[in-house]
């Protein structure tokens, strides 16, 4: 098959993207499919030669490992020759249009928020993942959880909050700790902190001015991290989640070795059916479709607490979700044929 693998983009995510990108690419060259890597943002401005011939230029392994730090949007803006308000760099979408199947390696707000979707839908391009309307509710933390809550899944208790840089003061006063403080839309831990006290707080918040003052304070839940993720329909082996230090932040989720990730989980057999179908409740509520992953914190009674889904998991060298198919003999190349065949299977409806 032609397959555009579609990465990069504007999004605080953009480095996670574009490594999830190359390994995706890179894995379905070696099944034999004529896969073209290409950055959603920068297009094919600087290739010269036919659209079409595009699928067999050579792939590069420059974005494999993940940046440790979160990408400069400004400084990605200023890089683009064409100066066009589209996020779609030149050639992309006659590019998609040619191929069989976009696969979507895009995470946050750039492509996993129903926008990109949307558009495919109405150009007829296939693609790979749930569609619009889940990704547009499952970006917004503070709609899942409101469309979550009343479905027997427990889920710490929250707030969503926009405010100013002078409401920052009277906020960190008011409000709760210990608590975590999340952007509403944003993905890979950036921006999230978890303060202890009122200092830490007022300093979480100011961050949050950073992603727009748009933010979700929610209920500290201490426990075990773990992650579960479904695949057509069905929930894989869940996986423990041990940071060596701090919690599982943007760095920890993506250097190797900054996390140990144990996969199945070493929890009781309760706890994992528990979990499972507490990510299976939300994956359905939400009308989710061909895989995502869901994050929770498990208690010392086996309760899981869910926090957030993701319906364009990462698929980097640290990634969670090919090691969970793993455990149940699933490897990385066959996992993205899986993740093909049940989109097109979806998209032809």
């Amino acid at each position: 098959m032609k397959i555009v693998v579609l990465a990069g983009g504007l999004s605080p995510e953009r480095n996670v993207s574009l490594s999830s990108g190359t390994m995706i690419a890179h894995a379905l060259r070696g099944l034999g499919h004529q896969a073209a890597l290409v950055d959603m943002y920068f297009g094919l401005e600087a290739y010269t030669g036919p659209v079409a011939d595009y699928f067999d230029a050579p792939l590069t392994d420059q974005w494999k490992q993940v940046d440790p730090k979160a990408p400069d949007l400004a400084e990605i803006r200023a890089a683009r020759k064409w100066q066009s308000p589209s996020q779609f760099g030149q050639g992309v979408l006659e590019l998609c249009q040619m191929a069989d199947i976009v696969f979507l390696a895009l995470h946050g707000t750039c492509g996993e928020d129903g926008r990109v979707q949307a558009a495919f839908d109405l150009m007829g391009i296939p693609y790979t993942g749930a569609g619009y309307l889940g990704s547009g509710l499952a970006m917004d933390k503070d709609l899942t959880k409101r469309l979550i809550a009343h479905l027997g899944v427990h889920t710490p208790q929250w707030q969503r909050v926009s405010y100013t840089e002078q409401e920052v003061e009277d906020l960190a006063a008011a409000t709760q700790v210990p608590c975590v403080v999340k952007p509403v839309a944003s993905g890979s831990s950036i921006g999230v902190s978890i303060a202890h006290t009122r200092q830490e707080l007022h300093g979480a918040l100011m961050e949050g001015l950073r992603f727009g003052g748009q933010c979700v304070l929610e209920q500290y839940v201490a426990g075990r991290e773990i992650q579960v993720a479904i695949l057509a329909g069905q929930a894989l082996p869940s996986i423990e989640i041990i940071p060596k230090e701090g919690f599982y932040d943007y760095e920890n989720k993506y250097q190797p070795g900054a996390a140990e990730e144990v996969c199945p989980a070493p929890i009781p057999p309760a706890w994992e059916q528990r979990v499972g179908q507490a990510a299976l409740t939300v994956y359905h509520a939400l009308g989710l479709s061909v895989y995502s992953r869901a994050d929770f914190i498990v208690d010392q009674e086996g309760t899981p607490w869910f926090l957030e889904i993701n319906t364009l998991p990462g698929m980097t060298p640290t990634s969670l979700v090919p090691q969970e198919a793993a455990a149940v003999g699933i490897d990385y190349a066959s996992l993205c044929q899986r993740i093909i065949e049940e989109s097109l299977r979806v998209r032809k409806g």
